[in-house]
């Protein structure tokens, strides 16, 4: 079985390359966006024609919320045609792509965790190409999964984890906001989810060939949390001695409008896949 994986030099990339020796059956073949354009599908279509994946994980996305608003034309270029090229050549080889999405579809008004069906409402450029990407994708391809995630972090490229530790040794005191709030997802976590999903799969078509449970689904660790708290547990948990200061979002403005609340329902791929989910806290502690 060969698996593709697009932008793997990101955290996901990384972290599906940590994983890859556990999946002896599966031969992964890395690409980064050099080896791989996403957005030049000429370049697409070679890769796959040398390569013949069964499945495509698309590790590949332009995430830079805030710079976003300022190069809405690159954000687009990457996220909606980059997709769109991903699902189109997908079919015609009939490879089983896996898509990485976004709480940030959402707007964050609800106050219970959003499900699958709920109605999507970007407010910023990030969130609405990735939306689009996902609806180019559902209009070319049946046989896709699009996983919406959140908060991710790891050892791992750049993230919020990495940038409250490298603040903490520069400085005394730091202030996060306390009123936004989600789940952090730690992307080896969510890499172990996408091979599942594939492992998964390949059982189901052995034993009784379906497409029904292609769609969206949801994953994150388990519970809920500020940004604020999120930070605070990442200083306890290095022994880091600093002083924390909540404030919110209104005390830090950003170009991007972030949603306030963004918790996940993992129900689904819980149901569909038997995917056990690690609680955040706990998960952490593993650094």
């Amino acid at each position: 079985m060969v698996v593709l994986v697009t932008g793997s030099n990101g955290q996901l990339g990384q972290s599906l390359q940590f994983l890859a020796p556990r999946f002896p059956e599966i031969q992964f073949v890395f690409c980064t966006s050099s080896d791989l354009d996403i957005t030049n599908k000429q370049n697409c279509e070679a890769v796959f024609a040398q390569i013949q994946p069964h499945y495509c994980i698309n590790a590949a996305a332009y995430t830079a919320v805030d710079k976003a608003e300022s190069e809405p034309e690159k954000a687009y270029k990457i996220n909606v045609m980059g997709a769109k090229n991903l699902a189109e050549v997908c079919k015609a080889h009939r490879t089983i792509l896996l898509h990485i999405s976004t709480d940030f579809v959402f707007d964050g008004k609800k106050t219970t965790p959003y499900t699958e069906t709920d109605i999507p409402n970007p407010t910023g450029v990030y969130g609405k190409t990735k939306l689009e990407g996902e609806i180019e994708i559902q209009k070319t391809l049946e046989q896709h999964y699009i996983i919406r995630t959140s908060w991710v972090y790891s050892q791992f490229g750049h993230n919020f984890m990495k940038t409250m530790l490298r603040l903490a040794s520069e400085r005394d005191r730091i202030s996060v906001v306390n009123d936004q709030i989600g789940t952090p997802t730690h992307a080896v976590d969510l890499a172990e989810c996408l091979v599942k999903i594939i492992c998964h799969r390949e059982l189901v078509e052995v034993q009784k060939p379906t497409n029904h449970d292609f769609g969206i689904y949801n994953f994150s660790n388990e519970g809920q949390c500020s940004w604020y708290d999120f930070a605070r547990a990442i200083f306890s948990i290095n022994d880091i001695s600093i002083h924390l200061q909540p404030i919110p979002t209104s005390e830090f403005p950003t170009p991007a409008k972030r949603p306030a609340y963004s918790v996940l329902d993992k129900t689904k791929i819980k149901t569909v896949f038997g995917i056990d989910i690690k609680d955040w806290e706990s998960r952490i502690r593993c650094q």
